[in-house]
């Protein structure tokens, strides 16, 4: 299991700095894929995001992991961070576990 977490961390300033790394490396727009995109953020050599927790109840992602996440199971507890215990992550792994995952399909 590989736990994310992020502090300050910002997923449109995160694209933009792996987007200016990649002009500086003088990359020709032709050769940009997907694959060098991912190869240039910051979380570069680890896996995609599973399974994200937002808690407090806030039906949104609040710019957390844009590209990583896209395909990512949601689940928003309506607990705030702070009670966010044991028995919580609990309930959040059962819920989880319900999905089939379709990777946009």
């Amino acid at each position: 299991m590989v736990l994310n977490i992020a502090l300050n961390y910002g997923g449109r300033d995160e694209v933009t700095r792996a987007v200016k790394k990649i002009i500086q490396k003088r990359i020709p727009a032709k050769k940009i894929t997907e694959q060098l995109i991912m190869a240039n953020l910051d979380t570069k050599g680890l896996p995609d995001v599973d399974f994200i927790i937002r808690t407090s109840g806030e039906m949104r992602m609040s710019n957390f992991l844009p590209l990583q996440g896209t395909y990512a199971e949601l689940y928003f507890p309506k607990v705030y961070w702070p009670d966010f215990d044991k028995h919580q992550f609990d309930l959040a792994l059962e819920e989880f576990k319900k999905h089939q995952r379709r990777f946009g399909q």
